[in-house]
């Protein structure tokens, strides 16, 4: 059984094909999100079009998605007209096949879950660090979505109280100082020509830059340490292309659990291993387990009417 799976992403759509636990033919074109999200849904449909023939679509998205529909609940101002987008039904009228539609932080969470660093857990969290901080809950090995489809936003945790300016969402939050961004952002004061989290990690044997990832990695500890005290998680996956640095998630590892109560010190703290190909991987699991309810309805039909 073959799955066509996309990932919209702010910045790229990914596409590929997903069959026997892999995913093959990938390719991606900009998303260009300014250009609205009817456009972007049509781009991301073409990459479907150049797809062998497949039994059903896997989409992981950007924005908070309402799971039961498959419709953009809310997206933000980087994605004009995304919010309200009908993505599933419009993507079974164009290709007649079953269509599973996820938060992007969420599908990779379901893929992590079978594929990857969650493994055999029924109860993890995963973070992702980019631009901001994304979050997933997975609670006796399934996602939980919250009543209005929107858990899970660990970057709304108040790390820094005294910072709150009235009116202005997130302000003292969690991911103003713990994101890939603020990492960025703190070392672009002091080394201005580091625009980006690759560039400051080739740089890490310079003592000022150094100081700067330190300090950066104590305000990703902070956010921890209070998610694990709440959720009591098996493990905790680290996700985003900066993690994708093997000493950054043990020195996080190393600062988190001398913070931890007794009874939590047990929770593991895991760098996601599906890195790039996460999301397209759980798109394709629920994509999976749509097509079977779907045939299971349609068989049961069959045998009441005989």
């Amino acid at each position: 059984m073959k799955i066509a799976v996309i990932d919209i992403g702010g910045t790229m759509i990914k596409a590929g094909v997903f069959e026997k636990g892999k995913v093959t033919g990938m390719q991606s074109v900009p998303t260009e999100a300014l250009l609205g999200g009817k456009a972007v849904i049509e781009k991301a449909a073409e990459l479907v079009r150049s797809m062998p023939s497949c039994s059903a679509i896997g989409i992981s998205t950007a924005g908070q998605v309402d799971m039961k529909t498959g419709n953009i609940i809310y997206a933000n101002d980087n994605f004009p007209g995304y919010t309200g987008a009908r993505v599933r039904s419009v993507f079974e009228r164009k290709f007649g096949v079953s269509v599973a539609v996820e938060n992007d932080v969420n599908a990779a969470a379901v893929g992590e879950g079978k594929y990857g660093a969650g493994r055999k857990r029924k109860d993890f969290l995963m973070l992702t660090y980019g631009t901001g901080i994304g979050g997933a809950i997975v609670l006796d090995g399934k996602l939980y979505h919250g009543s209005s489809c929107s858990a899970g936003e660990f970057g709304g945790i108040v790390t820094h109280p005294a910072d709150i300016v009235r009116e202005k969402v997130f302000s003292g939050c969690y991911e103003n100082y713990g994101s890939a961004s603020a990492l960025v952002k703190r070392v672009e004061r002091i080394r201005p020509e580091l625009t980006d989290g690759e560039k400051i990690f080739k740089q890490i044997g310079d003592t000022a830059v150094k100081k700067e990832v330190d300090a950066w990695m104590d305000e990703i500890t902070y956010g921890l340490v209070s998610l694990i005290h709440v959720f009591n998680p098996s493990a905790v996956i680290l996700g985003g292309g900066v993690m994708s640095q093997k000493s950054l998630v043990d020195g996080i590892r190393k600062r988190v659990m001398p913070l931890l109560a007794g009874g939590f010190e047990k929770t593991e703290i895991l760098g996601a291993e599906l890195k790039n190909s996460a999301g397209l991987m759980g798109a394709a699991v629920l994509a999976e387990e749509k097509l079977k309810i779907k045939t299971a309805k349609s068989h049961h039909m069959k045998e009441e009417s005989l």
